[in-house]
């Protein structure tokens, strides 16, 4: 394990290279990682680094999201066929449907979407900022899309805008329920209960927070209750015990987890950094119109 950190250590300086990962991937990814955060740390971030290359651990969305904002740097991803279903869960298809049917419509695009998505959206959202930026438009209907579960929770939190929903989902999000909860509510019900948006209304109303990765992480570390039960990707654990050793956190029975996230391993780091394969190239003209959507969520969220 020393002798392949040490190697990636020389090769990121040797590439002038920066590590970024997300809060899914393995333990021992996040330990070496220049940065950890979530999707809209991270798009943020990579414009800010002065490095030449950008090493995204993360599924392929994220990567694409760095190269749209960043055209002259090298970015490169450990795994390629890292990805996310729900990136690909809504078509242009659809989206042109839904534009011919209603007007003042603002399409509205979680970050988790593929490049082609982005940009045929008005802006981009992340789980943190989703709210602020839809109650800031001036468009009375709003296409959320992909995601359906994040799409309806921020919906209920803004009634004076009407939301067109797609069928999108995340998996490892939607598998967790009511029961699941309910079961560590009954086991631990000192817990307060911190619930990622991506998950369904049942899940969301048993809450005591609902936010992003890092908001959940924030919450924990602010907060002065010792016991949590986290309803996310079990890869965020890695921080909340970083961060707060004396304090407890439960997931459910079924550990939640991201198969595409846990493709990334040092060894295919350290792999990626040594040949430079694994670049995420887009069309010029594709990555202009993602990268207006992609500057909209930076500008609204400021």
């Amino acid at each position: 394990m020393k002798d392949i950190i040490e190697s990636i250590k020389e090769l990121k300086n040797k590439r002038d290279a920066v590590i970024l990962a997300h809060y899914y991937v393995n333990d021992s990814v996040q330990a070496i990682a220049d940065y950890v955060g979530d999707s809209y740390y991270l798009s943020k971030l990579a414009v800010e680094t002065p490095h030449e290359t950008v090493l995204l651990c993360g599924v392929r969305f994220m990567g694409e999201s760095v190269k749209i904002l960043n055209p002259n740097k090298t970015v490169i991803m450990p795994d390629l066929s890292a990805d996310c279903p729900m990136a690909h869960m809504v078509n242009e298809e659809k989206i042109k449907q839904v534009k011919n049917k209603f007007e003042d419509l603002a399409v509205v695009c979680y970050i988790n979407s593929t490049a082609k998505i982005k940009a045929l959206s008005n802006v981009c959202v992340t789980s943190s900022n989703a709210l602020q930026i839809v109650k800031s438009l001036p468009q009375k209907n709003i296409f959320f899309i992909p995601d359906n579960n994040l799409g309806r929770y921020i919906a209920h939190l803004l009634p004076e805008k009407n939301f067109i929903f797609n069928e999108g989902f995340c998996h490892v999000h939607t598998k967790m329920n009511k029961d699941n909860v309910g079961k560590l509510k009954k086991l631990h019900p000192e817990a307060k209960v911190l619930v990622h948006p991506e998950c369904t209304m049942d899940v969301i109303e048993l809450a005591d927070y609902v936010g992003s990765t890092s908001g959940i992480i924030n919450y924990a570390k602010k907060n002065s209750d010792n016991s949590f039960i986290v309803c996310t990707e079990h890869g965020i654990n890695y921080e909340l015990k970083k961060e707060n050793p004396e304090k407890q956190f439960y997931f459910t029975e079924e550990i939640p987890t991201c198969i595409d996230m846990k493709k990334i391993t040092l060894k295919n780091i350290e792999e990626a950094l040594k040949t430079m394969e694994n670049k995420i190239e887009l069309d010029e003209d594709l990555r202009i119109k993602a990268e207006k959507a992609l500057k909209k969520m930076h500008e609204l969220a400021e």
